[in-house]
């Protein structure tokens, strides 16, 4: 039989590219996300490539009773998820905390770790019943460093760091893995979002510089799940070449 892995967030982005990779290696997929048509589109693209099969799933990982409801009632061939990746995630704005829009902030705490933390308390427990099971935990080089403006992103992807680190301890002895993988600069639809969908100052983002695609990370995503199971890559940080830290890139480093 096929693993299984579930993947939040998979509409595009690293999300995708992730689902793109495991289907490549013949692991059967749980796609989530709230834009279901994009899901229908990669479900169908999927399975004519590679043989799979995704049940796409509309699922807003903000919503507590949704997400428990959905992930415990699974259909009884999807039950047992061997691979969780909690990718969905986001941010939103760039201001100052004193000047932060306070709905902004319950859409980043709601998503990037109640979400996250809906996602695995469902999923876990057949995990540690079966003593195995893989859980990777999408962070970010905002998790260890913060910068101007990054109050409450940085804050909730430290929040992913600490997590994941007290998870490997709550299941020790349990065979199952618990992996963050912490990129840098990543050109996805992060800054669109971040700036509530105006392209235009998204794209100035990665002007004059080569930053991570989505395809780099999943990359990283799969190498990490796909070691020996005697063996935990307990955190990953993936980088571009041309960013030093989480302010200093080619851009700005001559301007410092």
């Amino acid at each position: 039989m096929a693993k299984v892995a579930l993947i939040t967030g998979a509409s595009s982005g690293i999300g995708k590219a992730t689902a793109e990779i495991f289907a490549k290696n013949s692991i059967d997929l749980i796609i989530t996300a709230r834009r279901l048509e994009r899901l229908i589109d990669l479900k169908d693209e999927l399975e004519g490539k590679y043989n799979i099969k995704v049940l796409p799933m509309k699922l807003d990982i903000r919503n507590k009773d949704e997400v428990i409801e959905s992930l415990t009632n699974l259909p009884p061939v999807w039950r047992d998820v061997e691979i969780l990746v909690n990718n969905a995630g986001l941010s939103k704005g760039l201001e100052k905390l004193q000047d932060g829009k306070i709905n902004n902030w319950e859409v980043m705490i709601d998503t990037n770790i109640k979400g996250l933390l809906y996602a695995t308390k469902a999923i876990l427990p057949s995990m540690i019943q079966r003593n195995s099971g893989t859980i990777v935990n999408i962070a970010s080089i905002a998790g260890h460093e913060t910068y101007p403006g990054g109050n409450v992103y940085c804050a909730t992807k430290a929040a992913v760091l600490q997590l994941s680190k007290a998870l490997r301890m709550d299941v020790l002895g349990t065979n199952v893995r618990v992996i963050s993988i912490d990129p840098g600069m990543v050109e996805t639809e992060f800054s669109i979002v971040r700036f509530d969908g105006d392209k235009e100052k998204a794209k100035k983002v990665y002007e004059n510089i080569i930053p991570l695609t989505a395809e780099d990370v999943a990359e990283a995503v799969w190498f990490a799940v796909s070691r020996p199971t005697h063996v935990t890559i307990e955190d990953m940080v993936i980088m571009p070449t041309q960013q030093a830290s989480v302010l200093l890139n080619v851009k700005n480093y001559k301007k410092l």
